[in-house]
């Protein structure tokens, strides 16, 4: 696995090390256990600041697969319980190197409130290596760790603790529980994690909001999201000398989650979080604050507009610019929401494996819908593709390829009605014929929902005008129906949700700000103000 390549880029890394960092493995047997200690002797030679030692660590750790992370003989409180290989070596990487000194990827805001923990909040990440969702989380919740001696965050490789995956009722990754209770489940980030937790402490909210930093001067431009549409508008605005801050979930947005891209005009190939990392990159050229891990729950209008953010903080700005982007669509039926990650899952790449030698169904036969037929077809037992169309909306080479699998079926013209499930795993899925009405069921152990992307727009209620189905609408200029007021990307009625699409309209919706603060007189509070 660590071959001597990859030894030296981790030496390179390891010179990064303000102190010693060593990993504990508990003591004990495992079929897998020396494949480990392989593992973690090669890891740790690269530099003199890394120490590998076994012993008895008592109820401490898990099981002979477990180990620790402790600096000055004290535990950080990070534990992986597994090999971290695949997507999940990387998060032993950072986890080693923050442990040992290297600044932390949260902002100072987050950091003030994840301190303030004053109640023992114990994590586990169940994952599975091939999932590509997982790092993050695994990542952010070590990062909590680090900060606060009341929070201990454990990944446990999911594939290698089959009877606790059974125990625990896990059909999908990454899965969060907390305190020994599910905490969260599927597609999860770090500000989703950072919402749930502070709904269940607002405590935290409280203390931060006392003792956040000075709040921001006035912004001329102030960029919610962090997709492409967001850091092209972000960047384009900084490149005109204005202050420019982006708050964002996660930057890269949606893109992240993409395996493959082979449309972005002069990069014939690359995947999504190379593609977010660039981006990243690229903003991280300019002048421009990010808010990363951050929402915005309220927004008042005016001549200058106040953003009310989930941590507690305000910020004021000249204009805004919405590039919020859009989420998996969900079915709406019954058994649906009640069995996300028990059966119900939206990433193929991240719970396939979880539903080896079964019989799956996919919903949607776009081609998010057959790619997700064929990735699943060389893990699952069978894959059926539901389509409510009389034809599938794929591009025809992949509908070919579909139907060349023996074990892909694709039923067109038909509705789903319910996914069914007892014991509290998915078994079944009931669908209505359109032609003849008739409902049928269908016996399987996991549905894949496939049907699109929504706006995320909710927050914009009463703000701006939408469409019906959520979409912010806009001109030729990337202007709303509120004065000051900017949207562009996956968010907006602008057709074909495109990466390259979306990169245009928020550098247009950059622009289009620009001009409109050109018109209009600086505020006093302004720092061009003062100059004249």
């Amino acid at each position: 696995m660590l071959n001597n390549d990859i030894l030296q880029a981790l030496k390179g890394y390891a010179e990064k090390l303000e102190k010693p960092v060593t990993l504990v493995l508990q003591n004990g047997d495992h079929d897998k256990r020396d494949e480990l200690v392989d593992f973690l002797t090669k890891f740790t030679s690269v530099s003199d600041n890394l120490h590998f030692i076994q012993r008895d660590t008592g109820d401490q750790l898990r099981s002979p697969l477990s180990f620790a992370l402790e600096v000055d003989g004290e535990p950080t409180g990070i534990v992986f319980s597994g090999i971290p290989g695949g997507h999940e070596f990387n998060s032993l990487v950072l986890a080693v190197l923050q442990s040992g000194g290297v600044a932390l990827k949260l902002d100072d805001t987050i950091q003030t409130l994840v301190r303030r923990a004053s109640q023992p909040l114990q994590f586990e990440v169940f994952v599975s290596l091939s999932c590509h969702n997982c790092p993050d989380v695994v990542q952010a919740l070590n990062q909590f760790a680090l900060l606060s001696p009341n929070i201990s965050s454990e990944m446990i490789d999911g594939g290698l603790y089959p009877q606790l995956i059974e125990e625990r009722n896990i059909q999908g990754v990454p899965a969060v529980f907390l305190n020994g209770e599910p905490f969260a489940n599927g597609k999860i980030d770090t500000a989703t994690l950072l919402d749930k937790l502070l709904s269940l402490y607002p405590e935290l909210t409280e203390a931060g909001a006392q003792e956040q930093q000075e709040q921001l001067p006035l912004q001329d431009v102030t960029v919610i999201g962090g997709g492409p549409a967001g850091v092209a508008a972000a960047i384009y605005a900084a490149r005109k000398g204005l202050a420019v801050t982006v708050v964002a979930d996660r930057i890269g947005g949606q893109v992240k989650d993409t395996i493959g891209i082979e449309n972005l005009i002069s990069v014939p190939q690359t995947t999504g979080p190379e593609l977010s990392n660039a981006l990243l990159a690229h903003l991280n050229e300019y002048t421009v604050t990010i808010k990363e891990h951050l929402r915005v729950d309220h927004i008042e209008q005016g001549d200058t507009k106040t953003l009310r953010l989930s941590s507690g903080e305000v910020i004021e700005t000249r204009t805004l610019i919405i590039a919020t982007g859009a989420k998996w669509r969900e079915l709406g039926v019954p058994g649906e929401k009640e069995n996300v990650g028990n059966g119900v899952a939206y990433c193929p790449h991240c719970d396939g494996p979880f539903f080896k030698g079964k019989d799956v169904a996919v919903i949607g036969g776009g081609n998010s819908g057959i790619e997700a037929a064929l990735d699943l077809a060389g893990i699952v037992k069978s894959v059926t593709v539901f389509e409510f169309l009389p034809e599938l909306k794929a591009d025809q080479v992949l509908v070919k390829q579909a139907e060349s699998r023996d074990n892909i079926t694709i039923l067109k013209n038909v509705a789903t009605r319910e996914i069914v499930a007892t014991t509290g795993k998915v078994n079944a899925i009931v669908y209505q014929d359109r032609d003849s009405g008739e409902e049928l069921q269908r016996e399987l152990e996991g549905v894949f929902v496939q049907i699109g992307l929504v706006p995320n727009s909710a927050f914009l209620e009463g703000l701006v005008e939408r469409t019906p189905h959520g979409e912010v609408v806009i001109n030729e200029r990337g202007e709303t129906s509120a004065e000051g007021i900017f949207a562009c990307g996956d968010v907006t009625t602008v057709p074909y949700k495109q990466i390259v699409v979306a990169m245009g309209e928020g550098s247009k919706a950059a622009l289009s700000a620009f001009d409109y603060l050109l018109k209009q007189p600086a505020p006093a509070s302004h720092p061009a103000a003062a100059a004249a």
